[in-house]
């Protein structure tokens, strides 16, 4: 009976401690924010507390804990199934784990006693202490590299929406004139840029573009202070991880650490930030009519004539005309603030428009793919308000049927998601909801003869196929997470 709780107890820390650590890589290894901000808090008592209390009972009392294992083993597989972001295996993981080991054995071994709380944290608590000294070791490795690299420049991005597409914007215009590099995919911590310094920055880069975003106050000034950008674009500033901040004001101020940079030249701020504009840093934004005229940074340099379609966006800047393959009207702000970028860089008008006429859609943002005779709006990786409204305003342009298959807003009040579900209702004629986190919103506010819920993304598939046909628009706006 001892060999087999024994191997019962192994297998229900390294079981507990799997829904742990996913919790924590979740949530960039903030226990608070699993704590305090997970979407679905329901899980942490039916896969931690309740069958942590039933071990930790039963143990106590008889020699059957093993049956708690046994119970707990396929309710957890059952969860990791329908997960669409299962736990990585990284080095930081890999120590995690032995040292909840190790310490589970210790205890054990020395008190006869099969615990489980106190080898978690003790691991958890260890693996922060070494990833800290990892961390400062790594990070020294990354400033050095930055040093030797004297002559490249830096160009910051920040903002609340639209920072993965305004970094992949400038990256690729100044591509016409310039060796360019930005930060990969949606990389965009302190710790994720300095492992993109040291593994992939090439040596002989010119002109580094970063991405930086936050989800707490310092967050960016960290980020700023190790790179030191010379020029910088803080595109809108909204709502977005509002239950990190708490006020708006603080995403404001935290955004505007930017501007902290020892080397900065100049910068390009929305005037969503609310700054006053200074020698060296511009505002734009005071956008009329959606966009259809936007004051841009520089003086008199105003967008006008804005076109968005299913085909592209067009819009003209100091008299010149530009277009390029990106959807949504509220991309020409995004493109103009990188046209403003690269004249600044010294780019001809010449060189911007060869940059534009090649710039490719970033993938999931309002990306169009024709397939089986339907057309395809991929905006799954846009989670803000006027970017869901500026898709569903391009769905509204097509004749034929349009579906919507969406979480909603994350991280947002209540209100904008009934914006969205009023909105959703007036235009698409069928809104299929993924998730439970808003779907109560959407039932409220859209028709019942046109709504649907998924309730797991294994679905979507069977879904597809029962509910759009040739000849469909669907829009996939925003992607929540399973955990979410």
């Amino acid at each position: 009976m001892l060999i087999l709780n024994t191997i019962a107890y192994l297998l229900f820390i390294a079981a507990i401690g799997y829904y742990f650590i996913t919790n924590l890589q979740w949530y960039s290894y903030k226990l608070e924010r699993v704590i305090f901000h997970h979407t679905k808090t329901w899980w942490h008592f039916v896969y931690f507390l309740i069958p942590f209390a039933l071990y930790a009972l039963i143990e106590s009392v008889s020699e059957f804990g093993f049956v708690v294992t046994l119970a707990y083993l396929p309710l957890l597989y059952v969860w990791y199934k329908g997960l669409d972001k299962p736990l990585v295996f990284t080095g930081r993981v890999k120590r995690f784990y032995a040292a909840l080991f190790l310490f589970a054995i210790f205890i054990a071994v020395a008190f006869k006693h099969f615990g489980v709380i106190v080898p978690l944290f003790l691991a958890y608590f260890v693996s922060m202490f070494i990833e800290k000294m990892l961390f400062e070791g790594f990070k020294r490795k990354a400033e050095q590299k930055l040093e030797s690299m004297e002559d490249m420049i830096v160009v910051g991005i920040t903002a609340s929406y639209g920072k993965t597409s305004i970094k992949n914007f400038v990256a690729h215009i100044l591509t016409t004139k310039y060796k360019t590099y930005a930060t990969p995919r949606s990389v965009n911590t302190l710790g994720g840029v300095m492992k993109d310094v040291n593994d992939d920055l090439p040596a002989d880069t010119e002109v580094y573009v970063v991405e930086m975003g936050a989800r707490g106050e310092g967050d960016i000034k960290e980020i700023t202070t190790f790179v030191n950008p010379h020029y910088v674009v803080v595109g809108k500033i909204g709502p977005a991880h509002i239950e990190y901040f708490k006020t708006l004001e603080n995403i404001r101020n935290t955004k505007m650490e930017i501007l902290f940079s020892k080397r900065l030249k100049s910068a390009w701020v929305h005037e969503s930030a609310m700054v006053k504009p200074e020698e060296n840093v511009h505002t734009f934004g005071s956008k009329e009519n959606l966009n259809i005229r936007t004051v841009l940074p520089a003086p008199q340099a105003v967008i006008e004539d804005v076109k968005a379609t299913l085909n592209g966006t067009s819009f003209t800047l100091d008299g010149v005309r530009y277009e390029a393959n990106i959807l949504g009207a509220f991309n020409a702000i995004n493109l103009a603030a990188s046209v403003q970028i690269a004249k600044e860089l010294g780019l001809s008008t010449e060189q911007i428009q060869e940059g534009l006429s090649t710039l490719k859609p970033v993938a999931h943002r309002l990306q169009r793919i024709d397939a089986g005779g339907k057309v395809i709006l991929d905006d799954s990786f846009n989670g803000n308000i006027d970017g869901m409204m500026a898709s569903f305003d391009l769905a509204k342009s097509y004749e034929g049927r349009k579906v919507l298959i969406t979480p909603g807003l994350v991280e947002v009040d209540d209100a904008l998601n009934v914006q969205v579900a009023q909105r959703a209702n007036e235009i698409f004629d069928k809104v299929i909801v993924t998730g439970d986190l808003n779907y109560p919103i959407f039932k409220e506010h859209v028709d019942a003869g046109k709504l649907g819920k998924l309730e797991s993304k294994a679905q979507m598939e069977q879904m597809l196929i029962e509910e759009t046909r040739a000849g469909d628009l669907i829009l996939f706006a925003n992607d929540a997470p399973s955990f979410v």
